[in-house]
Parts: C-alpha cells; structure tokens; sequence
C-alpha cells in the first residue's frame, strides 16, 4: 500500500496535535469505495476539528476534512466504477471517519452522490457543505409553505459560508433578503450576493424580548443561541426560521412565546446523515440555481499544505464565504 500526504489530528498527555505527515493507504477505515480526492472546504466543523476548541473528533488518530470531490479509484460498491467523479458531505467523515484533508479516503459507497452535472469539483466544494446546508434551508422554508411575498427573510452570519450562500439563493428565490453581519467591511460583498439589507449583529447577539416587534417572515441561522431566541421573538406570524448552525453557542434562551402566540415555526436542519433522495434532490438543485458567478466571488482557494492555519481564522469569523482546498 501507498503512503499519501494527510493532515492528522492526534491526541497525547499534551493534549491535541496537528500534523501534515505522510498517511499509510493500509491504514485507511473500513469502506467499499476508494477515491483519489482532489479538492475539499473549510466548514466552520472542520475549525473546531483543526483547533481542537470542542470535541467534534471522537477517534484518534483522525484525519479532518468533513466533506470532499474527488475520483472513484477502486470500488466494490455496483453503483460506482473507477474513474466516477463524486462528492461527499457529512456521515461523521472528519469526526468519526477518517477525512477529506487527504489524498486519499475510503468510505462507505452509501455516502456517496456522483458529481451533479454542470459543476466541476473545485464549485462542488465550493458549495460544500457549507452550500448543501443553505440549499437544505431553503427547502425546509418551502416545505414548510412560507413564501417572499410574506415579508422579508434574514440570514445570519451572513458573511460566513452557509450564509453567503443562503443570500445568493434566497435572493434568487425572490426574497427581500436581510443579511446580518458583525464586519462593515462584507456590506458591498454582502449587497453583490443579493442582500437588500445589511443589519448589525449586535442587534441580535445580546438578550432581548420573549416577543418582539414583527420583521421578518423568514429565515437562516447559523449562529444559535441568543441570536437565534432574537430571531423567532421577532419572527412574523406563520413565519419559520431554518437552524443549521451554533457559532454563538448552542444554547437557546428563548420562551414558548413566538411558538404559542404567532404561530412561529423553528426548523432543525441536519446535514450530516440525510437521506440519499434528498441529499441527491439538493445537489441537483444547487448545480441548477446557484449562480456560479457569485459562488466565485465569494470563493477562495488555497493548496493542503495550507489547511493548518485555518481552523482559528474560521472560528474567529475572518473567513469570507467559502474556502476550497486543492489537494492534488
């Protein structure tokens, strides 16, 4: 078996270490498909993987990277043959499952989607899952039957990557869109997405009111905690706010309020074990409704030997929208 270049989270007396090392092939989990990776993301998940700043790697060693695209290499699976092109998002790759921050993976066939059509690796992790999880959002706002013509929708952590991708798709989807952000620096980037509003985060991020003055009819958080107690006490009526994220804590301080008198709905997003038909139903959408050239503007790459010094930067909120990884 080959060795290839990997970075490796390993745990000692010391506490936890990062290193980029070689990776013996022989020593990859237990999986029906090999892929060559080629390109990978920065998710706000792989930060606290790479700093260690909260438990989200439960075996060790383990290589981080939750979500990758690559080239099936050998495959026991009959739905995918050497030379397949695919993608990969969540089933605990990068927690549990040794990662995408590698040359090689071996996973199970189960997790896999082939590439959607109309994306080359590089823009399907672009959108990672990062993208995946704001397209998810949008779907559950739809299913939920709450429409642009009720009022505006919010997004917080705008900036961030499920957020710039939430702007540009909710934009899209007719929605006079609010994006809240703590950096005065995103408004023109924010504005370029889609946004029609820029809002303060500080005016969510602090205790407010169980219930208070009506302003949006929908909504994508990432942030939790108090933000998101602020976002569904001022949630209107028959209105919903899609969860996804716990970047201010994972806390709710918030009161049967919103739910009992306006009818607010909150919806859980889970993006790590979704079932194949819709997992496959949001890739699809994404390569047909994401406008590539904004998933450019807000995309920046860097090679794998660079991936080290990104997990405080995306944890301290300096990343701009996506982040791809070029591993081979």
């Amino acid at each position: 078996m080959a060795a290839f270049k990997a970075w490796v989270v390993e745990k000692g007396e010391g506490g936890q270490s990062l290193t980029f090392r070689d990776f013996d092939e022989a020593d990859l989990m237990e999986g029906d498909v090999t892929v060559r990776v080629t390109h990978s993301g920065l998710n706000y998940k792989d930060g606290l993987a790479l700093t260690g700043r909260s438990p989200v790697v439960r075996r060790f060693p383990m290589i981080p990277g939750i979500d990758f695209a690559g080239v099936v290499e050998a495959s026991e699976d009959p739905a995918y043959k050497p030379g397949d092109p695919v993608v990969l998002t969540g089933w605990g790759v990068g927690e549990t499952h040794l990662g995408a921050y590698a040359e090689k993976a071996r996973v199970k066939g189960g997790w896999l989607v082939p590439l959607p059509e109309g994306l080359a690796p590089e823009q399907a992790m672009a959108i990672g899952t990062a993208g995946y999880t704001a397209m998810l959002s949008l779907m559950a706002l739809e299913a939920h039957g709450v429409k642009p013509e009720a009022g505006p929708a919010i997004v917080t952590g705008a900036s961030g990557g499920v957020g710039s991708v939430a702007v540009t798709l909710l934009s899209r989807a007719g929605w006079h869109v609010i994006a809240s952000t703590g950096r005065d620096s995103e408004s023109d980037y924010l504005r370029g997405l889609g946004a029609a509003e820029i809002l303060d985060r500080a005016e969510l991020s602090i205790p407010g009111k169980p219930l208070g003055r009506e302003r949006w009819a929908a909504g994508v958080d990432a942030v939790g905690s108090t933000t998101l107690a602020n976002l569904l006490a001022q949630t209107k009526a028959d209105g919903a706010i899609a969860a996804c994220g716990l970047a201010q804590g994972m806390d709710l301080p918030s009161s049967v309020a919103p739910f009992i008198l306006r009818g607010v709905a909150l919806l859980g997003i889970n993006s790590v074990t979704t079932p194949q038909t819709k997992r496959r139903e949001a890739w699809a959408r994404l390569a047909k409704e994401l406008d590539l050239a904004k998933l450019a503007a807000m995309t920046t790459t860097v090679g794998l030997a660079e991936v080290g010094r990104l997990g405080e930067a995306i944890l301290a909120g300096e990343v701009r929208g996506r982040t791809v990884v070029t591993i081979v």
